[in-house]
């Protein structure tokens, strides 16, 4: 399973024109392995070091990076002090669960947005992110 899925990451790679380096391959296996998710730099740094994967902080936030501005992921700025990595690419929005640093979908269906303010003369809107903020409720 783990050949099928490097091949179909390698090819992923190529489709998009990224040369599949092994650090690239082993860090798209372990992003896209598990479906959608949802994850800061330092989760993925720290899933590569635990599976064995020689690679430094800097290189997965170079690589994801790369991923985005290829389509492959999308970024999901929850709050200031984090970024997470969407491999979910398709129209949807989010919950953020606060104190727990969880991030949920929310199929497009679910949510109907309307009123949007004309953009800028020469400008459209490409994507309209909504972030929901969640907590639990006091007992």
């Amino acid at each position: 399973m783990a050949e099928y899925a490097e091949i179909a990451i390698e090819t992923r790679l190529r489709n998009v024109g990224l040369r599949p380096t092994r650090q690239r391959i082993a860090l798209g296996d372990l992003l896209f392995a598990k479906g959608d998710r949802h994850l800061t730099v330092e989760e993925l740094h720290e899933e590569a070091v635990a599976a064995g994967v020689p690679v430094s902080l800097a290189t997965v936030y170079n690589t994801l990076h790369q991923f985005t501005e290829a389509g492959l992921i999308r970024v999901l700025a929850v709050e200031s002090t984090k970024t997470y990595f969407d491999t979910n690419v398709s129209d949807h929005h989010h919950f953020f669960v606060e104190g727990h640093n969880q991030v949920l979908d929310i199929p497009v269906s679910n949510l109907t947005i309307g009123n949007l303010p004309e953009p800028p003369q020469g400008m459209e809107i490409a994507h309209v992110d909504v972030v929901i903020r969640l907590r639990r409720k006091p007992r």
